[in-house]
């Protein structure tokens, strides 16, 4: 299992803590504009859930293996940056579904290829956008500079942090 990239600096020898009332406000806005990219992740997810019956996360899915027929199921692990058993996992609901089959051709038997059934493709046809998820369309988005910081911003955040879940790294962020 991948773990999350190392900084590439240590953190700071002592906490910026000391900076008085404006660093005090400024830590509460970040929580605050935290807790709006968590909420609105979890009400994009609702919707998606209320309107498809699927997950965003399995919305995704099938977004991608309707874009590259015959995706393998680590290549969508890859796509959706997740663990493999965790995809895995996510294409026996879709299969159960009838949203997606899995098929073995060629001489290697042990290669499964992925494909949309006829009621995934109607799924996705009339899904709401975008269904390669509002995260990933909206990190997508912004410019290489700003996309950095929040990178490295995260980064040191994460290394101050007692008890982050780095296996959470490869879990879509609203479980199905």
């Amino acid at each position: 299992m991948a773990s999350l990239p190392s900084r590439t600096h240590s953190p700071p020898a002592e906490p910026h803590g000391s900076g008085g009332r404006a660093e005090e406000m400024r830590v509460q806005a970040v929580i605050q504009r935290l807790r709006v990219l968590f909420r609105s992740l979890q009400g994009h997810s609702r919707r998606i859930q209320e309107d498809c019956g699927v997950s965003a996360a399995q919305l995704w899915a099938l977004w991608e293996v309707q874009l590259e027929p015959g995706l393998s199921v680590g290549d969508l692990s890859q796509r959706l940056s997740i663990h493999v058993s965790t995809a895995s996992n996510m294409l026996d609901k879709l299969e159960r579904k009838g949203l997606l089959e899995r098929r073995r051709a060629g001489r290697d038997q042990r290669v499964v290829r992925l494909f949309t059934t006829p009621a995934g493709q109607g799924l996705l046809d009339n899904a709401p956008a975008p269904a390669q998820g509002e995260l990933n369309r909206a990190l997508q988005a912004l410019p290489a500079e700003s996309l950095a910081a929040l990178e490295a911003g995260l980064g040191d955040l994460l290394e101050i942090m007692e008890t982050p879940d780095e296996k959470a790294a490869l879990k879509p962020i609203a479980d199905d």
